[in-house]
């Protein structure tokens, strides 16, 4: 089969077909690092990175880019609110972002620029616009910079909206603009309300960029005027995406040949934001369950339906990947040496505009046929399913092999603590057992039971889990 993928800007399911055969570069719109990640923030990173491991495992070289807004209006009042520099702020928040991404296993990208880091290339792309009358300097002094939506007739396209029935751009100050709905490409600096770290220098006098043109420079000069993908999250179509589009090819860069956009996840019906009250941080839920289950979570869904969160199906979630996690922990003392190999119909559910629900009901499907072949033991039938599962994970970044589910030393060091423990006591059961004296074996049991440890009698033996 070949990969299809759900484009935003036709309403189609259409082939993919990379503008240069075996490679894909690919843009994702990151956060603004203003505030702590919670669960609805990394779920577009978890949905992009299993497009980029598809392509991947399919014999793509990817190239995927992946920015930060690290000066933006918010960023400056929530930093004048703490009495932070903004670019502590935005440090300190960009810490906390890498850490839980790196929890719930999301590849680093390529390369993950900066606002701050590309003024050059925003002026210059803004440069061009206003060289080719598709943007103006504000005559009002303020030393801001529109972009002219009338002087672009496909202003709209990806949205399919008409510029008469949108509202207002609220980016800026309505009083510089030709149009209301212009939106801003440079920010002048208020040097009354602003630091002055908040400013660099332009042609139009000491500013910032806006925020839609750093993605437009950004994604210019590390994938090129044209390139494969772009992705984010279902409410940056308008007017973020909309306004990247629109500014692009009026500069005369092609731009994006598909849009992504992965949808929400919910709390009662809403976006999950701070500003609702209701966000889930990442370090509060992963005291809950493991990364593993939590990224479970998120891709045992389509990335294109909205997730109704709920602590019920988090425990549902974690529960169902618990039960893979013992196939395979039962299966490895037993199955000698295995491959990995791909079903055909898990390829056909990833192809089919990642379909990771019917992906990991693959899954589970090899996981009950892996645990029929276990009660017979050894067998090729029962390697091959092993090597199957390990692979169906791997391509999810589920996989319990990989590096990035491993703790660190000091938990290491506690494990093999606990592990003494819990086995020495397994040894006293066993032993109590053997008398037959079933009251001192029952309170061993209670006592691990106790002190949160499952114990399950396999054929290889007791396997015990926290």
């Amino acid at each position: 089969m070949t990969l299809r993928l759900h484009d935003t800007a036709t309403r189609e399911t259409r082939d993919f077909v990379p503008l240069v055969e075996g490679r894909a570069g690919i843009y994702v719109c990151g956060l603004t690092v203003q505030s702590e990640p919670h669960v609805g923030h990394v779920r577009s990173a978890v949905n992009f990175d299993v497009l980029r491991r598809w392509l991947s495992a399919t014999g793509h070289e990817v190239d995927f880019i992946r920015n930060v807004t690290d000066i933006d209006d918010k960023i400056l009042t929530k930093s004048a609110e703490q009495g932070v520099h903004w670019y502590a702020l935005a440090a300190a928040m960009k810490r906390e972002l890498d850490k839980a991404l790196a929890a719930i296993n999301v590849l680093p990208p390529t390369y993950e620029p900066g606002a701050t880091g590309h003024v050059p290339e925003i002026v210059e792309l803004t440069e061009e616009l206003i060289a080719k009358g598709h943007a103006y300097a504000a005559e009002d002094g303020s030393g801001d910079v529109y972009f002219d939506v009338r002087s672009w007739p496909a202003y709209g396209e990806l949205t399919r909206q008409k510029v008469d029935d949108m509202e207002p751009a609220g980016d800026a100050d309505p009083r510089g603009k030709r149009d209301p709905r212009d939106f801003a490409l440079w920010k002048g600096w208020k040097k009354e309300s602003e630091p002055q770290t908040a400013a660099w220098p332009s042609p139009w006098g000491p500013g910032r960029p806006g925020w839609h043109i750093e993605c437009s420079a950004m994604a210019g000069k590390y994938l090129g005027p044209a390139f494969d993908i772009h992705g984010g999250g279902v409410d940056l179509r308008f007017p973020h995406h909309e306004n990247e589009q629109a500014q692009s090819r009026a500069a005369g860069r092609p731009f994006a040949s598909y849009w992504l956009h992965n949808a929400w996840i919910t709390t009662a019906g809403e976006k999950m934001s701070k500003s609702l009250g209701n966000s889930l941080l990442i370090p509060e839920v992963l005291k809950r369950v493991r990364g593993q289950e939590l990224r479970y979570y998120m891709v045992a869904a389509h990335y294109r339906s909205h997730v109704e969160f709920s602590f019920e199906a988090l425990d549902d979630a974690a529960t169902a990947f618990r039960r893979i996690e013992d196939f395979l922990d039962r299966a490895a003392p037993v199955v000698g040496e295995w491959y990995a190999a791909l079903p055909d119909a898990f390829v056909a559910a990833m192809d089919d505009d990642l379909g990771t629900p019917a992906a990991v009901a693959v899954i589970h499907d090899s996981v009950r046929e892996g645990n029929r072949l276990l009660a017979d033991g050894a067998s090729e039938a029962l390697s091959q399913k092993f090597g199957e599962v390990l692979a169906m994970l791997d391509v999810l970044g589920l996989s319990p092999a990989d590096e990035a589910w491993a703790t660190g030393g000091s938990d290491d060091k506690l494990t093999e603590v606990v592990d003494a423990l819990v086995q020495g006591l397994l040894a006293d059961r066993a032993a109590a057992r053997e008398a037959k004296d079933w009251a001192r074996a029952d309170a061993i049991r209670d006592q691990i039971k106790a002190a949160g440890v499952e114990v399950e009698d396999t054929p290889t033996g007791p396997k015990w889990s926290v």
